[in-house]
């Protein structure tokens, strides 16, 4: 199943639901993002059709929550050309030098600007740019710029008429879910994680396509900044966890 079918599916497992008749699954994720809800409310449901971070909205009443839905692995949560991603690391006083420590990685091509000649896969860039691969996530890991990166790449994105209330990993019938305050949670619980790879918190960023080859087709892909979230089911579980913990 792919993920639009999947989201299609979830709007078709709420939408016109009375709470009562819904399953304790979905029944408790109702009763987490709605106050004062009762077992006789209905309840609406429809697509996002727009390129925003919600995929789905639910309603009772007039409150209308947003949610994001992810399913599968290698969880991506964001795509940003390089130009608006630079400019946003430099509106955070992010270093130069880690900017184009940022650059050189994201090409591996000896340049910063995507001219060069030869070109490498990321991991033989990592072996050999160890130190300044380390000062470029030193500068990544500050609590400041996580929390407006959790904005950016996961709750708001850059459509700012946008803010998911919880995101959800699963499909209908099996999922797991967190609210925007647990992710601002996770991103600056792990804000200090070590890695070699280009990151804030457990989001890495990467080149869309990197294209060794040199294909046409994906050339354009090189521009662009994929943020992927590969340890999201573990880190929702986690967060459970430690949410129990302190009931």
């Amino acid at each position: 199943m792919n993920g639009n079918e999947n989201e299609f599916n979830f709007v078709k497992s709420f939408n016109r639901k009375i709470v009562s008749d819904l399953d304790p699954l979905k029944k408790e994720l109702i009763m987490d993002l709605f106050n004062n809800v009762s077992e006789t409310d209905e309840i609406r449901s429809w697509k996002n059709h727009y390129k925003q971070k919600s995929d789905v909205f639910i309603k009772i009443g007039v409150v209308t929550k947003r949610i994001s839905i992810k399913l599968g692995a290698r969880n991506s949560v964001h795509l940003e050309h390089i130009d608006t991603f630079i400019n946003f690391l430099k509106d955070n006083h992010v270093p130069q030098r880690a900017i184009n420590i940022f650059l050189s990685y994201l090409y591996a091509d000896g340049t910063i600007n995507n001219t060069g000649l030869h070109r490498i896969s990321a991991e033989e860039y990592r072996d050999s740019h160890k130190r300044d691969l380390i000062y470029l996530n030193k500068c990544f890991s500050d609590p400041q710029l996580i929390i407006k990166v959790a904005n950016r790449f996961v709750i708001k994105g850059l459509v700012y008429n946008d803010n998911i209330d919880a995101l959800v990993y699963g499909t209908p019938n099996d999922f797991l879910y967190i609210k925007q305050k647990d992710i601002f949670e996770i991103i600056l619980r792990k804000a200090d994680l070590f890695i070699l790879s280009p990151h804030f918190g457990p989001l890495v960023c990467q080149s869309m396509h990197r294209c060794l080859n040199r294909n046409e087709k994906y050339e354009y892909c090189r521009n662009y900044v994929q943020i992927k979230w590969y340890s999201l089911i573990d880190d929702i579980i986690q967060q459970k966890y430690i949410s129990h913990l302190f009931l």
